[in-house]
């Protein structure tokens, strides 16, 4: 009975977490509507075959030839066996609410963990967890279907929250949740999010550090350093199966090292993407403006004619145009949505920078500066080029704008330490008068300043890309008048937004003012702040996640419902194994093809590096020539040379999608595919990729391949031009991780197999393991001996079942920790009982 009182407040918190959490998502929840996101659906059509095999067999493959050729599911739908204990745990921990739904909750659930880790009251905590939980860009990661995102976002302040146990002296129920949250993280399978918190909690560890030294406690700090790693480790080995091979397939991913030395050198990375890749998605210096006012620079990239605000102010003469423009006037390629913190919050963190004391403010005011420093990405091009040569990994990330999650992080905790301050010292407003003012000024203020002064602070209101655009499409003599309106439209955007923040800065600040001139007890006073940077943060949200985005369930699935004419006709030919290339759709962007056919295309962030390159210096050029090259002949493919499409002629690519007048598709058959595996007359070694990639523009593959020298002993060169009417190869046997074939050949030689090349393929002669190499940059090839064989590939990596034992192990650490807590947690109420 003790316990339950004790854990009252609590509990009444985490019910008011679960009902603002539905409340969200209020009627689109009840109604059972969805988010049909375009990278939800994505996964949909590249999991289908995966997801086919697992029903005819009860197992997972590790590997599928649905999209880009053929590749890893790693990254796809990575799900081992290790990790079903920890959706268990998940389920519970979110208390088995809808979807949507429990993605809130546990955002709030995991800021509140931590604030109470760190002591704060149930309210404080309560009111902490709203302004973090209710962050813009969380809220536009939902709409935007990057979930998992989002999910491993959610974990990190439970994380946080076990190392400021452990450092507090808690060092079992610290590193169990330490341990737990850091598994849980991990399987929620966002390694960027995770990495960019390795630096606020490493910021965090030098104040504790430091906190340590001033008390003569190192001994002790150390100590509790030493628990964290250990029960991080073991969160790690709980994943070890998900991380280990996402660190192989990084190594082979666009994420990893080309081996092509490109003219523009300078904008190649020493292990990781290419800086332009890096820092496309970079935030700009204005833009972090965003923080304090949400629409700094517009808001989303949607059409402008969709702003009430700004369509006050439109000229009726270019209200077409309005509908083509965006809101978003920003140097970012487009966006779904900016960071923003709550007005009021971000007034709270600068007083926090005053009136909080100690060196964890000082690691929250770095890990912020840290954050908005590096999201300017290009545009801060020193700091980013350093990170990027130099700290290990950071090269591996793209968008470096959404390094802002740190602040989104630091701000608010230290807007709770600093509110924290004040109720518990009243006195303290009037003691520091001149960091509240200035405080004040430098929100409140800047806000009413770029009300009144839009233009002096941003001068321009149209992008460098969109001037470009206009001034291309529009004669100058017609564009001023226009280039007026627009700014007309989009300063009342900004200045509404502006009159907006600097009335919720001088609301929250009159609360506190009333609160310390003894007019308002703190329990109301932490009510109406509640309420106030709920209602402004709540309404910012539902700018960009609203019931109307929400549809019918099974809408995600009409794509897939019923194949299309096209589909259908092709899906006709019953082959075990051939590809198909979209010419009607955006080739890599999409996999509604991959859903019904082994797609060429597809669409992934991470794709194999390899076939990235061909894309980019033979299948893109190929696909242009066909477009070119197909109506002019009717779509008779006997009058087309195939000379001009080898690398898709290599792919096996036995079908085009091409597109009609009215929508429709017609589907093409290429006679020019090259099948499943063939033999070459001839190998040709490269010295290196370069030469090996512009080698394919200069053969014909069904005769030659082009191997690099470091797989000469794979792949040897063929002596002499082999004639062999009776030589055959044919596909006996498909899975997408385990491909048969009988070959025959009176000589034997060198076969091309038209799979793509990874390494963890195993390659078997009647059933006798032998060595295959790489051919024609992106393929396996073997040489055969003379005679009929049976050869086999598959794809089953000795590292999973290693990972997997590991995985195992780790787990049941985890477990046997929890059981000794709840042994002591017993032994405790008894003894208090007693």
């Amino acid at each position: 009975m003790n316990l339950l009182k004790k854990l009252l407040p609590d509990i009444v918190a985490v019910v008011l977490f679960a009902v603002l959490s539905f409340a969200y998502f209020y009627p689109a929840v009840t109604e059972g509507r969805i988010l049909a996101q375009h990278d939800a659906v994505a996964g949909i059509g590249a999991g289908q075959e995966a997801k086919e095999y697992y029903g005819r067999t009860g197992e997972s493959t590790r590997w599928t030839n649905s999209l880009f050729g053929g590749m890893p599911t790693y990254q796809l739908a990575p799900s081992y066996e290790s990790s079903r204990m920890l959706n268990y745990v998940q389920n519970v921990y979110s208390l088995f609410l809808p979807t949507y739904v429990w993605y809130v909750f546990v955002m709030l659930l995991g800021f509140y963990i931590l604030l109470r880790a760190f002591n704060f009251k149930v309210w404080m905590s309560a009111l902490g967890a709203i302004v973090w939980a209710f962050s813009s860009y969380f809220f536009i990661i939902i709409a935007a279907g990057h979930i998992w995102k989002f999910v491993t976002l959610a974990y990190i302040p439970p994380t946080i929250a076990g190392m400021v146990l452990v450092y507090r002296g808690k060092y079992l129920s610290g590193s169990l949740l330490t341990a737990l949250f850091v598994a849980l993280q991990i399987a929620s399978n966002h390694a960027q999010m995770s990495y960019y918190f390795l630096f606020v909690m490493l910021f965090m560890a030098v104040a504790y550090g430091v906190i340590a030294w001033k008390e003569k406690q190192l001994p002790r700090f150390l100590k509790a350093s030493g628990v964290l790693v250990v029960a991080g480790l073991v969160g790690v080995c709980i994943n070890l199966s998900n991380l280990y091979h996402t660190y192989q397939y990084s190594k082979e991913s666009m994420r990893g090292k080309s081996e092509l030395v490109k003219e523009n050198s300078a904008n190649q990375t020493g292990s990781g993407l290419e800086r332009d890749y890096i820092t496309q998605w970079s935030y700009g210096i204005g833009e972090t403006f965003s923080l304090l006012v949400p629409n700094v620079k517009g808001g989303a990239s949607v059409p402008l004619a969709e702003n009430k605000t700004a369509m006050k102010k439109a000229d009726p003469m270019y209200m077409g145009l309005y509908s083509q423009i965006g809101q978003y006037w920003g140097e970012q390629p487009g966006t779904s949505g900016p960071v923003y913190v709550g007005a009021f919050i971000v007034f709270l963190f600068i007083l926090g920078c005053f009136v909080v004391q100690g060196p964890m403010k000082w690691a929250l005011v770095a890990g912020t500066l840290f954050s908005i420093l590096l999201s300017w990405g290009k545009n801060f091009m020193g700091l980013t080029d350093f990170f990027i040569d130099y700290i290990p990994m950071y090269n591996k990330f793209r968008a470096v704008s959404s390094i802002l999650v740190i602040a989104e992080f630091t701000i608010p905790l230290l807007a709770i330490m600093a509110l924290k301050e004040v109720i518990e010292r009243p006195s303290l407003i009037k003691e520091k008068a001149k960091a509240f003012y200035i405080s004040l000024g430098l929100t409140g203020g800047l806000a009413l300043l770029f009300a009144i002064a839009p233009r002096f602070f941003f001068p321009s209101y149209v992008s460098t890309m969109e001037m470009a655009a206009l001034q291309n499409a529009i004669p100058a003599d017609q564009l001023a008048p226009i280039l007026m309106n627009l700014e007309e439209m989009r300063v009342a955007i900004f200045t509404a937004d502006a009159w907006r923040s600097f009335f919720i800065v001088v609301i929250g600040v009159a609360l506190l003012w009333a609160y310390a001139a003894g007019k308002m007890k703190a329990s109301w006073l932490i009510a109406a702040l509640t309420v106030l940077c709920l209602a402004d943060m709540w309404n910012v949200n539902k700018r960009y996640l609203y019931d109307e985005q929400f549809v019918a369930k099974g809408t995600e699935m009409q794509p897939f419902l019923k194949p299309t004419e096209t589909d259908a006709e092709i899906l006709k030919d019953k082959s075990l194994d051939y590809r198909v290339l979209n010419l009607s759709s955006n080739t890599f962007n999409e996999n509604n093809t991959s859903y019904w056919h082994k797609s060429i295309g597809g669409y992934h962030a991470a794709k194999l590096r390899r076939y990235q390159e061909m894309i980019e210096e033979h299948i893109q050029g190929e696909m242009t020539d066909l477009f070119k090259q197909i109506p002019e002949v009717q779509a008779d493919m006997e009058k087309v040379d195939g000379s001009h499409f080898p690398v898709l002629n290599m792919l096996n690519t036995r079908y085009f999608i091409f597109p009609l007048q009215g929508g429709k598709t017609l589907p093409i058959y290429n006679p020019y595919a090259l099948g499943n595996a063939w033999f070459v007359d001839e190998v040709q070694y490269a010295n290196n990729a370069n030469e090996e990639i512009e080698a394919i523009h200069h053969l014909n593959p069904a005769t030659t391949a082009v191997v690099d020298k470091k797989f000469a002993e794979e792949v040897k060169a063929v002596k002499e031009s082999v004639s062999d009417s009776t030589r055959s190869i044919v596909l006996k046997e498909y899975q997408p991780n385990a491909l048969t074939y009988e070959v025959k050949s009176s000589k034997g030689g060198t076969v091309v197999f038209s799979e793509i090349y990874y390494p963890g393929w195993q390659s078997f002669i009647d059933g006798e393991e032998v060595a295959h190499g790489r051919a024609n940059y992106i393929l396996r090839a073997m040489d055969v001996p003379a005679g009929t064989h049976t050869i086999t590939f598959t794809f089953d990596p000795k590292s999973l079942h290693i990972t997997e034992t590991i995985a195992f192990i780790a787990m049941g650490l985890l477990i046997a920790g929890a059981l000794v807590i709840l042994l002591l947690s017993i032994r405790r109420q008894k003894q208090t009982q007693a």
